[in-house]
């Protein structure tokens, strides 16, 4: 064999080995990063933050409940009730800063773990994280945004492609199962393998009606999303305010929302647990 040929032969070998050595190496990095007191400080300012978000959420379900609210029960109408608090705007900075570094905590988890499932969450998770981050920092430089128009848009944008049904429906399944994962966490307790130690009775009962809550809050979503598909109805898909809305027409729906009004203060009561218990 020629020099030539030998080197053409090893040549898929060599790169392949480079290509573990910098995945060998991003891992490595992406561990570092998540050990460093920055990250995971961060990442418990974002817990935190995420407990502000769903404390306004619950006040905002409850009002709906007792019909005297026209305000959103979606993220930036949390984020829009934070900035009417006293020092709203710095608040609105501090909520902007703790979900952009419970994203990075989140990529740091997407890249070092090892199971493709874990990496997969870890990625949902960031997705959703920055998503909030990023409207907390529009109220934040004092702009607005509007979760049920862009709800609404983005659901009217798929629904015109090619199977656009069957990927808006494909949305409501995958929102129903999300309801359901967190429906069964709260149920089973499997909350507390997030946790580093047991953080007590209080927080236990508060993320088991939490999980609950929030998961009932998701199924109605979901179902949105299921009947915007099968009517053709773009406008039918508003998030979680339109499906906390369409549930106050139902018979019973005061109560069902005055529920899952408690879940989410419950999850907002987790929240500020889990900010201090996390496994970060």
């Amino acid at each position: 064999m020629s020099t030539a040929d030998a080197s053409e032969t090893d040549e898929p070998g060599a790169i392949a080995e480079a290509a573990d050595a910098a995945m060998d190496a991003a891992v490595d990095a992406a561990r570092e990063a998540g050990d460093s007191p920055v990250v995971e400080w961060g990442a418990r300012l974002g817990y935190a933050a995420n407990g502000v978000v769903h404390l306004m959420l619950a006040w905002l379900t409850a009002r709906i409940a007792v019909g005297v609210s026209h305000q959103q029960a979606s993220q930036s109408g949390a984020l829009a009730q934070v900035a009417h608090l006293p020092l709203g705007q710095a608040a609105l900075w501090v909520v902007t800063a703790g979900y952009a570094l419970l994203s990075v905590w989140q990529l740091t988890e997407a890249v070092a773990r090892h199971r493709l499932a874990d990496r997969g969450k870890a990625l949902a998770k960031l997705v959703g994280y920055a998503a909030v981050g990023w409207t907390a920092g529009v109220f934040a430089a004092g702009g607005h945004s509007d979760s049920n128009e862009d709800t609404a848009e983005l659901t009217h944008a798929v629904m015109n492609v090619p199977a656009g049904q069957v990927l808006v429906g494909a949305i409501g399944v995958v929102v129903l199962a999300i309801g359901v994962y967190h429906v069964h966490k709260g149920w089973t307790s499997g909350f507390l393998r997030d946790l580093r130690e047991h953080p007590g009775l209080a927080a236990v009962v508060a993320g088991r009606v939490g999980y609950v809550g929030k998961g009932l809050a998701l199924l109605a979503v979901g179902v949105l999303f299921l009947v915007a598909a099968a009517k053709h109805q773009a406008g039918r898909a508003t998030g979680l305010d339109g499906a906390l809305r369409s549930l106050q027409q139902l018979p019973g729906g005061q109560v069902v929302l005055g529920l899952i009004a408690l879940g989410l203060l419950a999850y907002a009561v987790y929240s500020f647990f889990r900010a201090r218990f996390a496994r970060v």
